[in-house]
């Protein structure tokens, strides 16, 4: 069971969510909770369901799941870099309790991943420019912009003036984890197929290139 690159967070009575423990989505299974008194006496808004992926469980009482503690936002992408992973963790944490704050921490994340891609950091609304140039879609431009995360309404240092809201903030984690996709992700998976293409036919490859070229110039 899958929903493509869009994460849907876990919901009460859901048939399929992204599981908080393995963040995969997969199909839950839902049990009522009972408790035993000299037979079995049905508790009252607690439920638990089982993760089809990986067996583990979570607890709710009513609508919010107290086990593991949730979160709205999806994981970072297994090909994020260790210290943008660290941060984009730290914001997944926190974005429930403080939208405001998860998307600063989130900024920072994506100025950590500049250096990753070749890019300063320095000058975010140039490094993405830059990005554009090398593969990354406008639209992810674009809507960096629409967050206000690039340009003049950035956050700086003592400043933290972006729209302080849940949506914002997912919005901001599905477009970091869209960069380490396209700049990252998939480059990677490009060349492990390149890898396996014979030598003798890489080399015929090249050869014809290389004979395009020439009559370009």
């Amino acid at each position: 069971m899958t929903k493509g690159n869009k994460y849907t967070p876990p919901k009460r009575d859901s048939e399929g969510f992204h599981c908080p423990h393995c963040g995969v989505y997969a199909h839950q299974r839902w049990f009522d909770a009972f408790i035993a008194r000299g037979g079995y006496e049905y508790i009252e808004r607690l439920k638990i369901n089982i993760c089809a992926k990986c067996k583990e469980y979570c607890v709710w009482y009513g609508d919010k799941m107290i086990y593991p503690v949730a979160s709205s936002a999806p994981m970072p992408s297994p090909d994020t870099p260790e210290d943008v992973k660290e941060d984009f963790l730290e914001a997944r944490n926190i974005v429930d309790l403080s939208p405001r704050a998860s998307t600063a921490l989130l900024r920072l994340a994506l100025q950590k991943l500049m250096p990753h891609l070749d890019e300063s950091g320095k000058d975010l609304n140039g490094n993405i420019a830059n990005l554009v140039k090398k593969g990354l879609p406008k639209r992810i431009q674009e809507a960096l912009d629409g967050v206000r995360v690039i340009g003049n309404n950035a956050v700086h240092p003592g400043n933290i003036n972006l729209k302080d809201d849940i949506t914002t903030a997912v919005t901001l984690f599905e477009l970091l984890n869209m960069i380490v996709d396209v700049m990252i992700a998939q480059p990677k998976k490009v060349d492990e197929i390149y890898k396996k293409i014979p030598q003798g036919a890489k080399e015929a490859i090249e050869k014809r290139d290389s004979k395009k070229n020439l009559i370009m110039k």
